[in-house]
């Protein structure tokens, strides 16, 4: 599976469970950490639980591996290690506070509109 197919995979899993504010960046030129970022956001904790839950079935579904998963005990900020996709589930006070988009403003968004409804 490609990274762009793994990123596919994850917005729209994130998106099947309402996930807000969803954004992707490219890394691909930027850094060798991975080619894509996902950030996204979830109202509540259990909100935040059924993304990441989601994410992981699907990837796993078509045959993809989870590498790790980490912060689930604090249930603020989950990272989801997928190798070539990275993605970041927050709470919206989380989200805010470490504002990773900033962090790594210099990689360009990828449309991700057609993926998400």
């Amino acid at each position: 599976m490609t990274s762009k197919e793994i990123l596919k995979i994850v917005v729209s899993a994130a998106d099947s469970k309402r996930a807000v504010d969803t954004v992707a960046l490219d890394l691909t030129n930027i850094s060798p950490v991975a080619d894509y970022f996902v950030i996204t956001e979830a109202g509540n904790e259990r909100q935040l639980s059924a993304i990441v839950d989601e994410i992981i079935d699907k990837i796993e579904e078509n045959g993809g591996r989870v590498a790790r998963v980490e912060g689930r005990e604090g249930k603020s900020w989950i990272l989801v290690d997928l190798i070539d996709v990275v993605v970041h589930v927050f709470t919206s006070s989380e989200r805010e506070h470490y504002n990773i988009e900033k962090l790594w403003s210099d990689a360009p968004l990828v449309d991700i509109h057609e993926w998400v409804e």
